[in-house]
């Protein structure tokens, strides 16, 4: 179990959207890394069931796990992952702007379409689904993040380290500085500052290339920024 970074002691991480494989496989590592987790779900139902399912598959070594529905973790929350599908985001994000109030947001959505060609971004009014986070809620921290993480090798409990950086994108540095230190409890992975909200785009955008990676070669691809 990975120490707790100052920055994050005593606070809780909710997961909006807890309980699709990107959201489980973000929860999970911060469960392991001995946070406090809190699973968000369009239910209460079935934010309790996948907690309970990842606390079974975890043991005594993580840290608290609990679920309820998006409203919910969205209250019990001090940093509040949102890793929901791109259609409904703008609509649940303003459905939660009094439970977000005050509090640093991570925004985790990729805006991408499919069709014959295979993946690609879609135009986002507001420039990206980070940006539009922030528009929906002026009195949250928006940061962008964790956008090109493989829910797959996030959920392998074989796979003890997972490769790659996550780049991190906002205007407030304590609020960048904190998310990095969320990145960095998960084993193997560094968070990297890229920029401030409006270079969200193209990082969102990035999760196209790396679908089209892994499809022709058969890998589950991240980024890693040399140099730094």
């Amino acid at each position: 179990m990975s120490t707790v970074p100052e920055s994050l002691q005593g606070k809780t991480i909710a997961v909006l959207g807890g309980t699709g494989p990107q959201g489980r496989g973000l929860a999970r590592r911060f469960a392991l890394a001995g946070l406090s987790v809190v699973l968000g779900s369009r239910t209460a139902e079935k934010g309790e069931a996948a907690a309970s399912e990842l606390v079974a598959g975890l043991g005594d070594a993580a840290g608290a796990v609990s679920g309820s529905d998006n409203a919910g973790a969205a209250a019990a929350g001090d940093v509040v992952l949102v890793v929901v599908p791109w259609d409904g985001h703008k609509e649940l994000l303003e459905s939660l702007r009094e439970q977000l109030a005050g509090k640093v947001v991570v925004d985790c959505v990729n805006p991408l379409g499919f069709d014959k060609q295979g993946p690609y971004a879609l135009e986002v009014e507001e420039g990206s689904a980070t940006e539009q986070a922030q528009a929906v809620l002026p009195d949250s921290t928006v940061v962008g993040a964790f956008h090109n993480v493989s829910a797959v090798l996030l959920e392998d409990p074989e796979v003890a380290s997972v490769d790659t950086d996550v780049l991190v994108l906002g205007d407030e540095r304590e609020a960048t500085d904190l998310v990095q230190d969320l990145a960095g409890t998960i084993p193997g992975v560094r968070g990297v500052y890229a920029g401030r909200r409006r270079n969200a785009h193209q990082v969102e955008a990035l999760t196209a290339n790396l679908i089209a990676i892994n499809r022709r070669y058969k890998s589950h691809a991240g980024v890693r920024v040399t140099d730094v």
